[in-house]
């Protein structure tokens, strides 16, 4: 079955940036989306970008940029949208969070949103459907060349560690604290169409795939294989999936600049004729493993051989290489924000599960209990609240 692949420029990126709604008052998640939504979208029409969306659950918003060449012009989209955004939830007693989960919100308490293809979705998956009470950023990077989709997404595979432990937000589900950064991760992976991609090796494979995926009645349209990484025919894009939800602008602005530089690099290897990366698919998957329980703190395979070596020891190595990359694209401050996620010691810095993690202790751990959850969630309300006023704060060198 031929699929075409839209033609799209060369790293061009659009984000997708998902928010829980709490209750201002009990810190709750509050199923109001579906009365936000209809007001915004006058303001936003979601036949346009940028625009505002729903998801699975009532308790979510999704913001949605326009196609850019610049992160800094799509975070500028994802600023403006989450300011209308919480103008809206602040007149319903709400506000907005940014995290891959709630601290203690259940599953059970949570409202469908109605549409024919969340309810072919519930009806499907039933109680692990209804457990999907997860939110992530989805990035979408331009490939200019059909032939190049594949082995960029096997290049960028050989990072899903570094972007996934860089983003780790979730590691509470149900008031409990679950001893990993990326609690999301595993979750998410329970779909039968989710995790990481099938083993490809060019186009041809990726439309075998989906039409074996199709016919036998698995999927019932290609946006429904949730890969980890998967091509987007119809915007002529890679789509990064697996991040966790971003708790401020700056943070979903790192890694955006982090993917684009990757992508960006690996297509100026290949213009070289140079052979891209690939990584064995089980070292592929026991890296994910890592980085979801470890975080940062993870040691990562670093080739076939099995060599290993630090994640933060990789990123930082990373940046180096990227540096001349993202001063080309114009992304130099919003990666240089990586190397404060990277840093817990800094003031503001770490990744959001390290800083929940932290929080979570200072306010009294498991003997506070629910108190100190409801202060995680206090936290990560402010947290992107004044993110929103930050935008073009430096980035520390």
């Amino acid at each position: 079955m031929p699929i075409a692949f839209a033609p799209s420029p060369r790293s061009t990126l659009g984000l997708e940036w998902e928010l829980a709604l709490v209750d201002q008052r009990t810190r709750e998640l509050t199923n109001i989306a579906p009365e936000l939504l209809p007001a915004l979208q006058q303001h936003f029409p979601t036949s346009q970008f940028p625009h505002l969306t729903g998801e699975l659950l009532q308790n979510t918003i999704e913001l949605v940029t326009a196609p850019h060449r610049r992160v800094a012009d799509a975070t500028s989209d994802l600023r403006e949208l989450a300011i209308l955004a919480r103008g809206a939830a602040a007149n319903h007693g709400a506000e907005l969070i940014g995290s891959g989960s709630h601290p203690f919100g259940r599953w059970d308490q949570q409202l469908v949103t109605e549409s024919e293809r969340y309810d072919r979705f519930i009806e499907k998956y039933r109680w692990w459907g209804r457990n999907m009470l997860i939110w992530g950023v989805h990035i979408h990077i331009g490939i200019d060349r059909q032939d190049r989709v594949v082995p960029i997404m096997h290049a960028l595979l050989t990072h899903l560690p570094h972007l996934l432990a860089l983003s780790a937000s979730s590691p509470f589900w149900a008031s409990e604290s679950t001893g990993y950064a990326s609690n999301r991760t595993l979750r998410f992976q329970q779909l039968p169409t989710a995790g990481l991609p099938w083993e490809v090796d060019d186009w041809a494979g990726v439309e075998l795939v989906l039409e074996d995926l199709a016919k036998t009645d698995i999927i019932a349209e290609p946006t429904e294989a949730r890969w980890d990484i998967r091509p987007a025919p119809k915007w002529g894009t890679l789509e990064v999936r697996f991040c966790d939800g971003a708790s401020t602008l700056a943070s979903i602005g790192a890694l955006a600049a982090l993917t684009q530089c990757l992508a960006e690099h690996y297509q100026r290897q290949a213009d070289l004729g140079q052979p891209l990366p690939r990584l064995r698919p089980w070292f592929v998957r026991e890296n994910k493993w890592r980085a979801a329980r470890y975080g940062l703190d993870a040691d990562i395979i670093i080739g076939d051989d099995g060599s290993q070596a630090p994640l933060r020891t990789e990123i930082t190595s990373l940046l180096e290489t990227l540096a001349p990359v993202a001063e080309s694209l114009g992304c130099e401050a919003e990666l240089a924000h990586v190397r404060l996620l990277l840093d817990a010691q800094l003031p503001g810095g770490g990744t959001s599960a390290e800083r929940q993690l932290r929080l979570f202790e200072q306010l009294g751990g498991t003997q506070a209990g629910h108190s100190a959850l409801v202060g995680v969630v206090d936290s990560l309300a402010r947290e992107f609240s004044a993110g929103l006023e930050q935008l073009d704060a430096a980035a520390p060198a």
